[in-house]
């Protein structure tokens, strides 16, 4: 029997559902995470599971969606055991919400059975057995193994094969055209009443049978009946480094969809009076004269912070730092932009680049400018050739051309999540 994930169904619980499925059903999610698959290595040589996946470990991806659905009430990460650090990182970002991890064996099968063995007299009455490497599932994907396992032993996630599938002999003949009609790619989750899979597993495991490729396998060995769930063709396991390019092609696409770009703009000006410094974009610049104004009167950081604000709508620099307040005198302006910086970062949104143009005849701006875009880059973590500085005259026209003041206009280009 196949069964679907309701889409209506999901909804109504995440917003008004309790934690549990089922009051007095605890359903664990096993999530194996113990392998040495290195095709798909992360960067620093550490194993698939926690290769970077558009800036967070892959395995991250399996925790967060069992932890948030509703049916789970607990989740439980199996490890290899030279693995505890990087392990540590991954769910340092989770708190407490997880279950200590378990060590794993010398294959799947036992590594499966150890966390089975680590979850026994803890009142578990099913457990969804997860691959670390498969970052997408879904909510709807864990909802149709759990409707499933309503009715039946066990609910495996599955793909109809929708290619025509080939038998050849030894010499790489084809031998036979092999019917698809019954033909299912087997994924995870895969769920099982908790007392039954753990039996059969210490069973496989006595018996000496280790040839099982999955926990279905063992489940269909044992006697169980198992059901398929619809499963999804993005539900797919990386297992090499193409496999994990094209899931960060995936993940940026989706990350698109979900978020919009949004620009500002700023402008400011300060008047020139006896000094011996000016600061440009974070930069002492020495000469005879310094801007005036309540702060370090840095017009290129007051025009980029105005920028920053107005892309996500949040009033202006004079509103957060009032020059009336006595505590800003004198302060140094990157202090202005770092929080604008911090309030992009608080509504999970991200700076794209940013531009400044000094509109003055003096200082010349040419010598400067490099250390200019460093120091924008370095307050806004940004890589520097996000960031734009230019200078321009007024062709000895008004203020700036009277070498009275200079002004300054900048733009902003943010990445925000998109709020419906």
């Amino acid at each position: 029997m196949l069964y679907t994930g309701d889409m209506g169904v999901q909804v109504r619980w995440i917003i008004g559902a309790p934690r549990e499925r089922f009051p007095g059903v605890k359903t664990v999610a096993l999530i194996v995470a113990a392998g040495r698959g290195t095709r798909a290595a992360a960067s620093s040589g550490a194993p698939k599971q926690y290769a970077d996946l558009a800036g967070r470990p892959l395995l991250s991806y399996a925790i967060a969606a069992f932890l948030d659905h509703p049916g789970i009430c607990s989740v439980k990460v199996v490890i290899h055991r030279d693995d505890a650090a990087e392990y540590a990182g991954v769910a340092a970002a989770f708190g407490d919400r997880l279950a200590p991890p378990v060590v794993g064996g010398a294959t799947r099968q036992e590594s499966v059975l150890r966390g089975l063995q680590a979850l026994a007299g803890q009142r578990v009455e099913r457990v969804l057995i997860h691959d670390a490497a498969r970052p997408f599932v879904s909510s709807g994907i864990i909802e149709g193994v759990l409707r499933g396992l309503d009715e039946h032993d066990g609910a495996i996630a599955a793909v109809q094969v929708a290619d025509t599938l080939k038998q050849a002999n030894a010499s790489g003949i084809i031998a036979a055209t092999v019917p698809r009609q019954s033909l299912w790619r087997a994924q995870t989750p895969q769920g099982f009443r908790f007392d039954d899979i753990l039996r059969a597993h210490c069973r496989a495991a006595a018996e000496g049978c280790s040839e099982f490729t999955d926990d279905a396998s063992i489940a269909e060995w044992a006697g169980l009946r198992v059901a398929l769930t619809e499963g999804s063709n993005r539900n797919e396991k990386i297992t090499t480094a193409e496999d994990l390019e094209m899931a960060q092609r995936l993940m940026a696409a989706e990350t698109a969809r979900a978020t919009e770009i949004r620009t500002g703009t700023g402008f400011d000006v300060h008047r020139f009076a006896p000094g011996n410094e000016v600061w440009l974009c974070g930069v002492a610049i020495p000469n005879d004269f310094r801007l005036e104004g309540h702060s370090d009167a840095d017009v290129g950081l007051h025009a980029l912070t105005d920028s920053i604000l107005g892309a996500i709508g949040d009033g202006d620099i004079g509103a957060h730092f009032p020059p009336s307040d006595p505590q800003w005198k004198g302060a140094a302006s990157q202090r202005f932009l770092s929080d604008a910086a911090r309030r992009v970062a608080e509504r999970g949104g991200s700076i794209v680049n940013v531009d400044v143009t000094l509109l003055c005849e003096l200082p010349k701006i040419g010598p400067h400018r490099d250390a200019m875009r460093k120091a924008i880059a370095e307050i806004l973590e940004l890589d520097i050739g996000r960031v734009g500085v230019k200078a321009t005259t007024t062709e000895g026209l008004g203020f700036t051309g009277r070498r009275e003041g200079i002004a300054a206009m900048a733009s902003a280009s943010v990445r925000l999540p998109i709020v419906d």
